[in-house]
């Protein structure tokens, strides 16, 4: 219903992105000029701070702080995981009636699409008029009904340029030191973030040469092989590996005993694990790099268009919900990959909430252990402007007047 009239709050939930902050810009500024819209809020820590009415007035900032969240990372607000009971709901809508909430927005991905699916639930159970909606976010790009995540351009990015880099050491010290790196990237059920790095290569040998994903059974047998071919053709291997990469029986192959708020296992040291397979069956030295949290929020290598279209879900959000919308996600349409097009849409929160999207079968080689070109072509645009461009010298070697030294 259109010309509802009350208060916005807005709250991030689960992990901060490189671009997050443009959201909640893009929800103020378009707010700000809508007359439905009575207050601008914004909730502590997610869930929590409308559960302990945390809330702020985001429209008593300064016009120039709201623009400077473009280019500001992680949760300007404050994040959290929790997942919401009957309890947790009733008190919920106690505060929205308390201050004449009547637009409730939540950027987030999976379970926070599945909170917001139940305060609209919730909201009409109870005939309180309000407008829900969902805003897009998460790193790991594995919401449904959307084209892509934002958040995950900006991380494909910084691993791709990570990727690179890593090659260009391993590459330059593999005879005097490591001569296998294993960078260990983000992703319990996708491996989008793995195979951004692909991205990484200009020439076919540079880095990454092998990849493996969560959505590919995992053989140790196998992977010790490609690992020995690789390295018998360049004396170096350089390989991505998302952290939840499972075996034949489909069980994460390394992971704690704990469990977040949702239930999801906690993940640990797969890249550890694989340096020290290599190291006692190969008898080559191998090490990890893992990242960890620094790879989804670091602004240093953010996408543009990653940071234009975390602005561009926000912005629409609030359009929607005035237009007398509720109970929905944002969701990005790509119109074309060359030139690169994408719009917005909107999927009901139901058909996004707890669903997962993997990669699909035909973005993965033959071989299981890296992407192909359709992975390219989906991906490239996302991450934005080109990657630093290298050299590599040709080495037109000098004749030797010597016999060879034998040291």
């Amino acid at each position: 219903m259109a010309g509802l009239r009350g208060k916005l709050v807005m709250a991030q939930s689960g992990g901060p992105t490189a671009v997050i902050n443009s959201s909640i810009c893009g929800v103020i500024q378009e707010a700000l000029k809508h007359r439905e819209v009575e207050g601008v809020y914004g909730a502590i820590n997610g869930i929590m701070g409308v559960l302990h009415e945390n809330l702020i007035d985001l429209a008593q900032e300064s016009p120039e702080t709201v623009e400077r969240l473009r280019r500001t990372p992680s949760s300007a607000l404050g994040s959290c995981r929790r997942k919401l009971d009957q309890t947790d709901l009733e008190r919920v809508l106690a505060v929205f009636k308390a201050h004449n909430i009547r637009y409730f927005f939540y950027n987030g991905g999976n379970d926070s699409m599945d909170t917001a699916h139940k305060i609209s639930q919730m909201a009409t159970a109870a005939g309180y008029e309000m407008h829900v909606m969902g805003i897009p976010k998460t790193v790991d790009n594995d919401l449904v009904e959307t084209d892509h995540c934002p958040g995950f351009g900006s991380v494909a990015r910084w691993m791709a340029i990570a990727m690179r880099d890593a090659g260009r050491d391993t590459e330059a010290i593999a005879n005097t030191s490591t001569a296998i790196k294993i960078i260990e990237a983000m992703g319990r059920d996708s491996g989008w973030i793995t195979g951004a790095t692909v991205l990484a290569k200009q020439d076919p040998d540079d880095a990454p040469q092998l990849i493996y994903l969560p959505e590919v059974a995992f053989e140790i047998d196998k992977f010790l092989n490609d690992v020995q071919k690789v390295y018998d053709r360049l004396g170096h291997v350089l390989i991505a590996v998302s952290e939840g990469v499972r075996d034949k029986d489909g069980k994460i192959l390394v992971k704690s005993d704990s469990v977040d708020a949702f239930g999801h296992v906690q993940l640990e040291g797969v890249g550890d694990y694989l340096a020290n397979v290599i190291k006692k069956k190969l008898g080559i030295k191998a090490r990890c790099d893992k990242p960890g949290t620094i790879q989804r929020v670091s602004i240093l290598g953010a996408s543009q268009s990653d940071l234009q279209e975390a602005y561009l879900v926000g912005q629409r959000a609030v359009q929607y919900a005035v237009e007398g919308h509720n109970g929905y996600m944002v969701a990005l349409v790509r119109e074309s990959d060359e030139p690169y097009s994408c719009t917005t849409g909107m999927v009901a929160l139901e058909k996004v909430a707890n669903a997962k999207k993997v990669i699909p079968a035909d973005y993965i080689s033959p071989e299981g252990n890296f992407v192909n070109d359709k992975f390219i072509t989906y991906a490239k645009p996302l991450a934005g402007e080109l990657l630093p461009d290298y050299m590599r010298f040709q080495k037109y070697f000098v004749s030797k007047q010597l016999d060879a030294y034998q040291r």
